[in-house]
């Protein structure tokens, strides 16, 4: 007999798959959306155009670091090793309900360590859980697999807002004198024991894990309500290719040969045992390390090359659908709007109530710009005044941002479009559980940050 969750979860499922568009939709939306309240708010129309087309090609660079998050985040996992180490984990699931539990589980957990690694991973985890566990809905497991990025990752050793908080370079001097407040802090820097290894940190964290899993443990569907992947029409068995023929030239004897390949990796090895700190934790070092790890696994370049091939088409999401998102951000970076709605909840709350709102702040501005952090850097100064002004613990204040942050991942399909494309799906086949999961969450992350916030003191 299904429970009340389950039902809730399939219904949720139901109207999705009915009546959310594809996630490239969801950008065109909020770029009409941010148009019009440019307007509002009395930008001029010419204004908001200019903004728009200036920043339409603003992040350039972080597509192309998201693309790579894909392929070498693919290129590791489809090494050998690793493939087997991600079949031994997937055997753990004893049945369908449990294996939906194990992915969410794992999501989140290596969420924490690295959002990246676990975007890539637990998609391949859900594959590879699909092939061993039989009666599993294929839509509940996928979902599950993007449950780090709406909980917990940003609180963890990628979360962006932390980092940049610790690390001395990562901001302006402008930022850093508003943070320091005279010297109330020195140098305007709050480290991460301020921030991630707060214990009440460890708590949400923890609080989370916990919640996230036991729903999708009961929302999952089972017995003839599960859909699995082939009924809806994935195919999980990928064929082998024949074994290549012994290399005849030259030219193949280097791509069947891994001496060449090995060099370069002790080349990128040696680059990064130099870097040092937190400061040197990048999506650029993340990416590199993946590359020359999934490199000497697969210890030859046309094992490498293939693996690239095989992950490039999941990317097409990300090349089509954040630039968009970047001429969304110029429109507000413009017309201020984010500073106004951080200005209104600012003037309606108190030192209590100040974590809870800008947890919903945050929450409310990722769904119109979910820049996994990086948009701090424009909120950083008004967001840490305000906190001196109503003396609420800084490295609290991160948090709950970087709490608000992450929930808005369940309900914008942005950071859905990379794993997508491996799982063979559409944000309108998991963003019913995906909602279910929000609707519990806020609530519990609302209390969370303000009880343990009472537990904290003015300024760090």
């Amino acid at each position: 007999m299904d429970g009340p969750l389950e039902r809730i979860a399939r219904r949720f499922t139901d109207l999705a798959e009915r009546w959310i568009p594809d996630a490239f939709v969801f950008a065109l939306a909020a770029t009409v959306l941010v148009f019009v309240g440019g307007l509002a708010v009395g930008a001029g129309p010419l204004e908001l155009t200019r903004s728009w087309g200036d920043g339409f090609w603003e992040l350039l660079s972080f597509t192309m670091q998201m693309a790579l998050v894909i392929i070498t985040g693919y290129v590791l996992a489809s090494a050998a090793p690793v493939h087997r180490l991600i079949a031994w984990l997937a055997g753990r699931a004893k049945s369908p309900r449990g294996a939906v539990a194990l992915v969410a589980a794992f999501a989140m957990l290596s969420s924490w360590l690295n959002w990246g690694f676990s975007l890539v991973f637990s998609a391949v985890l859900v594959r590879e859980v699909a092939r061993q566990t039989r009666g599993v809905d294929y839509r509940a497991l996928s979902a599950a697999s993007l449950l780090g990025l709406g909980s917990v990752w940003a609180q963890g050793l990628s979360g962006s807002a932390a980092l940049q908080m610790a690390t001395p370079s990562a901001l302006s001097a402008k930022i850093r004198t508003i943070v320091a407040a005279g010297d109330l802090v020195p140098g305007g820097v709050v480290g991460l024991g301020h921030t991630i290894f707060l214990w009440q940190s460890f708590v949400s964290v923890a609080v989370e894990l916990v919640v996230v899993t036991f729903v999708m443990w009961l929302a999952a569907p089972h017995g003839e309500r599960a859909r699995d992947a082939q009924a809806l029409g994935i195919a999980l068995s990928v064929d082998e290719p024949a074994p290549p023929a012994g290399p005849k030239t030259p030219g193949e004897w280097l791509e069947h040969s891994p001496i060449v390949l090995l060099a370069v990796v002790a080349l990128g090895v040696v680059y990064l045992a130099q870097l040092r700190g937190l400061g040197a934790l990048s999506l650029n070092t993340i990416n590199l390390a993946f590359l020359l790890l999934g490199a000497l696994l697969h210890r030859t370049p046309a094992r490498l090359m293939r693996a690239v091939k095989e992950a490039t088409p999941a990317t097409w999401g990300v090349l089509l659908q954040f630039p968009f998102y970047a001429g969304i951000a110029g429109m507000i970076a413009s017309t201020k709007l984010n500073e106004r709605l951080a200005h209104v909840f600012v003037s309606v709350s108190t030192p209590t109530t100040f974590p809870a709102l800008m947890a919903t702040y945050s929450t409310l501005l990722g769904i119109f710009v979910p820049s996994g952090g990086g948009k701090w850097i424009i909120e950083a100064p008004y967001v840490m005044s305000a906190a001196h002004d109503l003396h609420v613990h800084l490295g609290w204040v991160v948090a709950c941002y970087d709490l608000g942050e992450a929930l808005a991942n369940l309900v914008q399909p942005f950071w859905m479009i990379p794993v997508l494309g491996i799982l063979g799906l559409r944000a309108r086949d998991v963003m019913g559980y995906t909602f279910l999961v929000f609707i519990v969450l806020v609530p519990v992350v609302l209390v969370l940050v303000t009880l343990l916030g009472a537990t904290l003191h003015y300024p760090l």
